[in-house]
């Protein structure tokens, strides 16, 4: 986010990130028979478990910014995003509930030696909105959901680089947290909450959880003409 992206090269981002993350599985803990019989809720309608209204509306500003709606493909808010961070928070993820939380805590330390901070990372949510709406607040006189698309952009783009000082949170993992997820949700299978009716996968032709491809293994350079299914069997 050095500058701002062109819709082509937000897609062509999203989809290359698509290698780093499990498209079927995330660490949340869901069951499958508990989920399989759910349809996918509508954004609008959808009752956050986790975030309070100013922080949602949050949400939904960043992750709109994030996988913006205009463009080839589907959007955050268009897949279900912010639902996916939602459950994510109020689940084993956001309360890191099998991750190792003890002290010390090693400031710049290498990615092998793991997380290093005492917050969970849905209290690293609930701060880092809180303070980013407040720096908002001070420079523009409003939140962040009320601020123009570009200024979104530039607030997003100091909280990736850690040009924000907060007080009790680390601006720059609270944005590592924050895209993480969107990506998560952007590209999991939509039992999770996000991906909704597979509109990424659709996309970038991912074909889900279908699970024989005998007939195409001698069938080379030739396009996958059938759509993605998802763990609930779910067909697009």
């Amino acid at each position: 986010m050095d500058k701002p992206l062109k819709n082509e090269s937000r897609r062509r981002f999203m989809q290359g990130s698509l290698l780093m993350i499990p498209a079927v599985t995330v660490g949340s803990g869901v069951s499958l028979t508990a989920e399989a019989a759910e349809s996918p809720v509508n954004l609008s309608e959808y009752q956050p478990v986790f975030f309070k209204p100013e922080e949602w509306k949050f949400i939904l500003a960043a992750c709109d910014r994030l996988i913006p709606s205009d463009g080839n493909g589907p959007g955050a808010l268009e897949t279900n995003v912010p639902v996916f961070i939602d459950k994510q928070m109020d689940g084993d993820f956001g309360n890191a509930a099998d991750w190792y939380m003890k002290p010390p805590f090693v400031t710049d330390a290498p990615p092998e030696l793991g997380y290093q901070s005492s917050l969970t990372p849905n209290q690293v949510y609930r701060k880092g909105i809180a303070a980013t709406n407040a720096h908002c607040q001070n420079e523009q006189g409003k939140n962040f959901a009320g601020l123009e698309k570009q200024q979104q952009d530039d607030v997003l783009t100091q909280l990736e680089k850690g040009k924000l000082d907060f007080d009790d949170v680390s601006a720059s993992q609270f944005f590592e947290f924050l895209l993480q997820n969107t990506k998560e949700g952007y590209f999991a299978d939509p039992i999770h909450g996000g991906n909704k009716h597979m509109l990424a996968w659709q996309f970038i032709g991912f074909p889900g959880a279908r699970a024989a491809y005998l007939e195409w293994v001698d069938q080379h350079d030739e396009p996958y003409p059938l759509g993605p299914v998802s763990l609930t069997g779910e067909r697009a």
